[in-house]
């Protein structure tokens, strides 16, 4: 089964629901290992909760699978947690968010190479084909939803700022997007600096900003830990009035704006941290239910409104 779509996800939870037949039931259990990033920012923090809670309740509801859970603070933590995985658990199959895509190339292979499954989330490895299962979100449809969105609030054109992510693969294609879905409306781009998904640097980021141009209307952070940087160096600048910004990516804070109708956070667009706990899911399916799933799982980017900014808002999330 090939997955191209986040409305897939509805049917597979669905049928991660439904009660399986005696074979899958009586199953030898399945070791999962699930190796992510540690919590050291506040996407990361989201991916961490819900990758415990998906864990949590697949162990309640299927007494023959099994997980094990690695949180890493850098790549080398990472590789050993994957190869202790591998050595001391014997897992059945590994999900892995990548730190890094090369230093975690090679380890992930072997994995794959002793035949276990493998699903690779958000951050692809660095030699394609190597997983069964690729799960990330549409990196080129979170610029393109964002641009849309200037365009359609901003039908007269205007001038705007934008924040870029790390310098990576996945911010060039956001910003592309984003760039491409402007064209022709009438926006102009004054300045474009990188606030590296930091809050810290994109306060400075936005600080310089402000210093050189007197007219802003408007802000593309392209992240919500971005967003919180810029919307406080707006604030020390009293200029609140004059502009709004647009993250993204769901942070509880900025999704609670959304839905209060705040005027400087009109809206937020989603990368939802909640795709590990989709690649979770999946990845189990393999072992409780009756059709393997392989291919690509892009789950699409979908603007936040107040008119429905309540169903994506998650208050017991860290992020």
């Amino acid at each position: 089964m090939n997955l191209k779509h986040f409305a897939g996800a509805l049917a597979l939870s669905t049928m991660m629901m439904m009660p399986l037949g005696a074979s899958a039931q009586d199953a030898e259990t399945a070791v999962i290992g699930v190796s992510i990033p540690a919590a050291t920012h506040g996407w990361a923090g989201g991916m961490n909760f819900h990758a415990q809670a998906t864990i949590d309740a697949l162990e309640e509801r299927y007494e023959n699978l099994d997980f094990v859970l690695s949180t890493a603070s850098d790549p080398g933590q990472q590789v050993s947690d994957i190869e202790d995985m591998m050595a001391t658990r014997n897992i059945d199959a590994l999900v892995v968010l990548p730190f890094e895509s090369e230093p975690l190339t090679g380890p992930v292979s072997r994995v794959k190479e002793a035949g276990k499954w493998v699903t690779v989330v958000d951050r692809g490895l660095a030699q394609e084909n190597i997983e069964d299962l690729y799960v990330a979100g549409d990196n080129p449809g979170f610029g393109r939803v964002a641009g849309e969105f200037f365009v359609e609030r901003m039908p007269e054109g205007g001038k705007i700022v934008v924040l870029r992510g790390i310098p990576t693969t996945i911010d060039n294609e956001r910003v592309q997007a984003f760039e491409a879905a402007i064209e022709g409306s009438g926006i102009e781009i004054l300045g474009m600096e990188h606030g590296n998904w930091n809050r810290d640097d994109s306060f400075e980021v936005m600080q310089d900003f402000l210093s050189r141009y007197p007219e802003i209307d408007a802000v593309w952070a392209s992240d919500d830990d971005m967003a919180v940087g810029a919307i406080e160096a707006i604030a020390q600048s009293g200029r609140e009035a004059d502009m709004w910004v647009l993250g993204g990516a769901g942070m509880k804070e900025m999704i609670q704006r959304v839905m209060e109708g705040d005027e400087q956070v009109p809206a937020n667009v989603t990368y939802p941290p909640a795709m590990i706990g989709t690649a979770i899911e999946l990845t189990a399916l393999n072992f409780v239910g009756n059709a393997p799933v392989s291919g690509d799982f892009i789950i699409g980017s979908v603007l936040i409104t107040p008119e429905n900014a309540e169903q994506y808002y998650y208050p017991d999330s860290p992020f």
